[in-house]
């Protein structure tokens, strides 16, 4: 029973869910984005390359490479990250700086071990957590 009990504690987790919501939203704009990118902007891409069945792409040997369906890719990437970026983590940064939390933001001021010379020490660290070396007084950056 101990095991189910902290099975279903992990997937009740707050940021578990957020994931879980994240993600499935995501992937509803994935399937709106191709349809978009499938509908508009391949026949666009195709109609710039001059038309016809191979739209922007050429044949060699036989094989047609699509060249056309590489951008529409590229564009869906693109506006695919747009409309995650903005449609899912810039409202959920806002919401966990309410919460006061930071979520995505830039790293706090760290410093370099004089020693290793690793990056990404805490300021007020006294000891490097790579080689044990003691640092000194003053940070690096």
């Amino acid at each position: 029973m101990s095991v189910l009990r902290g099975f279903k504690n992990f997937l009740m987790q707050g940021d578990l869910i957020v994931v879980a919501v994240g993600l499935a939203i995501a992937l509803a704009f994935s399937t709106l984005v191709k349809a978009f990118t499938d509908s508009v902007i391949t026949p666009l891409v195709n109609a710039a390359g001059g038309g016809g069945v191979n739209g922007l792409g050429v044949r060699v040997n036989g094989q047609l490479l699509n060249f056309g369906a590489l951008v529409s890719a590229v564009i869906y990437f693109i506006v695919f990250a747009a409309v995650v970026y903005f449609a899912i983590v810039v409202p959920y940064r806002s919401y966990q700086k309410r919460r006061g939390v930071s979520v995505f933001a830039e790293p706090g001021p760290s410093r370099s071990c004089p020693e290793c010379l690793s990056d990404g020490l805490p300021v007020d660290a006294r000891r490097c957590r790579y080689c044990g070396s003691a640092i000194g007084e003053t940070p690096a950056a």
